[in-house]
């Protein structure tokens, strides 16, 4: 049990003194546990073990050990290749062409919430990205940002935000040293997400209003695209910190630039191919009409005005327009509804959306630890629908 104690913790990226910290224990108790000099006979401290560690007690007592989730795994390997700083040098360094070729691979798979899928991918892109960028410094700026940003965006959905910020500042790093207002407002995206993860929303909220302002009014779909998101990326987090003006200021904003863009001439903008569809910059793909008002709910639902932010939903839903943002995106919103129904006391629809979000991307419901938090809330309800008790099941939240 203890050789179990010790994986998790580290799995869990803590040091036996901050353990101990969280344990209200010292660290010699913590490391005699560890090294089974002192037994874990007590229930009451079994269970305070296992809730520190986000595992069940099961996992603790099993009589095999355990073995990691392809998620849990797949985020060891992306902390190792964070912290691999020294790459021994290829041959030949990856072509420039086969890199994009995988980098928009990894990004599909996000865009598809395949999160144990694309957190294999990663480690590997990384380091050949990273290659690429030693060998010819400059050429592959771009590159190298949107994988850290990628990194950072799927460490977020699986609850490992200040692993998140560290890859999204990395990314940071390297956008400013290019003096590229855009590529800096690329790495902001990712950066304000992971902020956001960790309740820093002040700090979110400025990155984000200064990334867009730096970019300014370039012409151009992806430079207007990539504004645009980064004002919801700051009304979203102006919302969470309970700034209702600031963050309608920056909706109505955003949602001027979806209107322009939406009466485009077809260049392949975000009005492009239907209203709300569009966008060429990875994590603004989504941008457009039916993102501005995924992005107005969430932030009614988060300054507590839950009747607006239902009603405005089921405008949106009965339309075809929001089916142009990616399935990830539109998982992660239901869940955002979800939580809207629960906090209005609409169990059912609350459950619906859950079951909807399941359905449209299961990795989004499967692999994020927060959404069972939400599914232990609403199936336990006599008015929840029947599927939820089997997802609850699967989820191990009975």
């Amino acid at each position: 049990m203890g050789r179990r104690v010790a994986l998790w913790r580290v799995r869990r990226n803590m040091t036996q003194q901050q353990f101990a910290d969280r344990l209200g224990k010292s660290k010699s108790w913590v490391d005699k546990v560890e090294r089974g000099v002192r037994r874990l006979e007590r229930v009451s401290n079994l269970r305070e073990v296992a809730e520190t560690l986000r595992i069940d007690v099961e996992v603790l007592l099993a009589a095999r050990p355990v073995r990691p989730t392809p998620v849990a795994a797949g985020v060891d390997a992306v902390r190792t290749a964070l912290a691999r700083y020294h790459l021994p040098g290829a041959d030949r360094p990856p072509l420039v062409d086969e890199l994009r070729a995988r980098l928009e691979h990894a990004e599909q798979s996000y865009r598809h919430a395949r999160y144990p899928a694309l957190l294999a991918l990663l480690p590997g892109l990384l380091d050949a990205v990273r290659e690429a960028h030693a060998a010819r410094p400059g050429a592959g700026d771009v590159l190298l940002v949107s994988v850290y940003g990628l990194i950072a965006l799927v460490l977020v959905k699986v609850d490992q935000g200040e692993l998140a910020w560290l890859a999204a500042d990395r990314g940071m790093t390297v956008a400013s040293a290019t003096h590229d207002p855009q590529v800096a407002g690329i790495a902001t995206v990712s950066l304000s997400q992971a902020l956001r993860s960790r309740g820093r929303r002040r700090s979110a909220l400025d990155a984000a209003l200064v990334a867009a302002d730096r970019i300014g009014t370039h012409d151009g779909s992806p430079a207007r695209a990539l504004r645009g998101t980064l004002l919801l990326q700051a009304a979203l987090a102006a919302a969470g910190g309970g700034d209702e003006r600031l963050a309608r200021e920056a909706l109505d904003q955003a949602a001027e630039i979806a209107r322009d863009a939406g009466r485009g001439d077809g260049d392949g903008g975000a009005g492009s191919g239907g209203a709300g569809c569009g966008g060429a910059v990875f994590g603004v793909g989504g941008f457009g009409q039916a993102a501005v008002e995924a992005a107005r709910v969430v932030a009614d639902t988060a300054i507590g005005d839950v009747i607006t932010a239902t009603a405005r939903h089921e405008r949106l839903a009965a339309g075809d327009e929001w089916r142009c943002l990616p399935p990830e995106h539109r998982a992660a919103y239901l869940l955002d509804v979800a939580r809207g129904y629960a906090l209005a006391g609409d169990v059912y629809r609350a459950g619906r959306a859950v079951l909807d979000a399941e359905r449209t991307a299961r990795s989004e419901v499967h692999d994020r630890p927060a959404v069972r938090k939400l599914v232990a809330v609403v199936w336990r309800s006599a008015d929840a629908p029947a599927g939820l008790a089997q997802l609850a099941a699967a989820l191990r939240v009975t």
